[in-house]
């Protein structure tokens, strides 16, 4: 059955006309719009950019903060028979920027006022762009640009002018397999992929993650994330046109630091019953909820650290576990939620019933964290390749530290080096299949090739399933420490636990390529080293710094107190400091705040030739000194 994007919204255009759509703050006030008043504002843009010449196929760039005309700017596109080429508000550097618009074909750009100095920036280097559409207006506009209000304008004219039958008849004639958006990758493992996903890709993935987390007309969620990140593209808009609920976006504040700032407040105003989120903002609401406690002084912190404990004791880890407990607890739970959680969770809005992780794993301290304090944060699994939902945990059946169940309509396989199913519970590479597997990389049919096998999605992820039919994601399958002897291990578990638990390190990669030893690239945490007493001024305190970074990393040797939690082979024997952190400055973070390998191995190509001679494995050698000494 044709199933497309345009014909989801049209279908909750005609059954939820009078509910709210689109929630934008101006000025003080939160201004709603209908599905009804969103359909118009769509039809006009989407006449307009008929008449400004945008044909069937057209790749079209959208290059804005989350707000009222991105997401309106995407569904009128569709109707023009466009392709969404959605770019991330953080590509700062023109090369990054410039590769996309030129590699993506794009013959329209899309873009707010606070993004167009980058368009202007090289626009001379984009000779294939037709026009340039700017969505606030300007003073003045150069060559190309104009303002998104006057294209609306000429689009209700010509609308007129063909009838609303002749306009539709573009948008309806898209089917299933046409292409919807050329989502690029962040890049962990190599340079930025076009994902090509399809309108059914997006609908059919919907659908999927409706099977796991019923949301029905009446809910609101509020998007935090970037609206190009594929995780809210699809549950935190998608999801919820289709179910004909309310989206609200952030107050776009004069900077990005400033827009972060509104995130509390407008929580709080918006009132979301379920929020998107990424580990980094996790555990910055933590770190603002526990200040805010210390603030109140000993006795509120005190109450608030013993309700939690017994919200944990209470929930366990897990939905699937029986606990004996649980009904002697239950008037302990009422009575903190009454006395102190339930202004907590003021502090949310008031009703909120969880978060949905994304992006990387999350902690199991986090989700210990949040659900004793009864906003509980389910785990979930997902890559834009799979448009992009996979697996998620649910209120009614969960597991911390799984990635939850798969989705129904999604076929998960655990699979060898080779492509073989390997039996239940044993570690190899997460393949998928089903309708929300992408329809291939952009102008890349060799990675196309390589990725995609008979309809299955080789995710290049490590994981497990058990026999609770919970989905455990490790790391990356093709990242992982390979000894000399040919065994591997994948890293992302100790690299987690090593930033968790040893305070002087901010950052690590651990490295082994065929050696008898692995290593460790350390971005140290020069703060915390300063705090706790060490001159790096010196040589003998940067000394005694080199000292404090090895005795944190031994706490998970043999004796130490965390002993036996990886296998003693993988641990780092050597380090090597490095100079500064690893940043999206520096491209070796991704914009979901993921390593980039590639990226680190190749800038320290000549540090980690040099661990592994005499020199580099002495901890005190000049470039661990230079790096930690101020």
């Amino acid at each position: 059955m044709k199933y497309t994007l345009i014909d989801a919204f049209e279908n909750s255009v005609r059954k939820f006309a009078s509910n709210t759509f689109l929630l934008e703050k101006e000025g003080s006030e939160w201004k709603p719009l209908s599905y009804a008043d969103t359909a118009r504002k769509v039809y006009a843009l989407g006449a307009g950019l008929q008449q400004m010449g945008v044909e069937k196929g057209d790749n079209i760039a959208l290059l804005s903060e989350g707000r009222n005309m991105w997401i309106i700017s995407e569904l009128a596109l569709f109707y023009a028979g466009g392709v969404t080429v959605p770019l991330s508000i953080k590509l700062e550097e023109s090369n990054d920027l410039l590769f996309r618009l030129q590699h993506g074909e794009a013959r329209y750009i899309i873009v707010s006022g606070t993004q167009l100095r980058k368009v202007r920036a090289i626009i001379g280097q984009l000779p294939e762009v037709q026009r340039v559409i700017v969505l606030d207006r300007q003073e003045n506009y150069e060559d190309r640009e104009c303002y998104v209000g006057d294209i609306m304008a000429k689009g209700e004219d010509y609308l007129h002018e063909i009838g609303k039958e002749a306009f539709m008849a573009v948008g309806q004639s898209i089917q299933n397999d046409d292409l919807a958006t050329i989502t690029y990758t962040s890049g962990t493992t190599a340079d930025p992929k076009g994902v090509c996903l399809t309108h059914r890709n997006y609908t059919a993935n919907v659908e999927q993650a409706l099977s796991r987390i019923p949301i029905d007309d009446t809910w609101r969620t509020l998007i935090i994330l970037p609206l190009d990140h594929c995780f809210a593209h699809v549950c935190g808009f998608y999801l919820m046109m289709m179910q004909g609920a309310t989206v609200a976006t952030v107050q776009n504040g004069r900077t990005p630091s400033e827009t972060l700032k509104n995130i509390p407040s407008n929580i709080r105003e918006v009132k979301p019953h379920f929020i998107l989120s990424v580990p980094a903002l996790a555990k910055s609401f933590k770190k603002s909820i526990e200040t805010n406690i210390r603030r109140q002084g000993g006795l509120v912190e005190k109450l608030f650290y013993t309700g939690m404990k017994v919200r944990q004791n209470y929930y366990g880890e897990s939905s699937l576990d029986s606990r004996a407990t649980r009904l002697a607890l239950r008037p302990l739970v009422a009575l903190f939620d009454r006395i102190l959680f339930n202004k907590v969770k003021m502090s949310f809005g008031g009703e909120m019933r969880f978060f949905v992780g994304g992006g990387a794993l999350l902690d199991k301290d986090l989700q210990h964290f949040y659900i004793g304090i009864g906003l509980p944060m389910f785990q979930g699994y997902g890559l834009s390749e799979a448009t992009p939902v996979i697996s998620t945990n649910t209120p009614d059946y969960y597991r911390f530290g799984s990635s939850g169940r798969v989705l129904k309509g999604v076929e998960v396989r655990i699979c060898d080096a080779d492509g073989k199913e390997v039996p239940l519970g044993q570690e190899g590479e997460i393949v998928v299949r089903g309708e929300n597997v992408m329809a291939g990389y952009w102008k890349n049919p060799e990675a196309t090739a390589e990725t995609v096998r008979d309809g299955w999605l080789y995710t290049g992820d490590l994981g497990y399933m058990t026999r609770e039919k919970l989905l455990y994601v490790k790391g990356r399958f093709k990242s992982l420490l390979i000894s000399s002897d040919g065994e591997k291990y994948s890293p992302e578990g100790i690299e987690e636990a090593i930033v968790q638990l040893c305070p002087a390190i901010e950052q690590v990669m651990l490295y082994n390529n065929q050696s008898p030893t692995t290593s460790a690239l350390i971005v140290p945490n020069k703060e915390w080293l300063r705090r706790n007493g060490h001159d790096l001024h010196s040589e003998a305190g940067a000394r005694a710094a080199l000292e404090t970074l090895m005795q944190q990393l031994a706490v998970f040797r043999r004796g130490g107190e965390h002993a036996g939690m990886f296998p003693e082979r993988w641990l780092p024997s050597v380090i090597a400091v490095l100079p500064e952190p690893f940043s999206e400055k520096n491209r070796m973070i991704n914009s979901t705040m993921k390593m980039v390998r590639p990226a680190i191995e190749k800038a320290y190509a000549e540090r980690i030739k040099n661990i592994y001679t005499p020199e580099g494995k002495n901890l005190h050698n000049i470039f661990n000194l230079e790096a930690i000494m101020d």
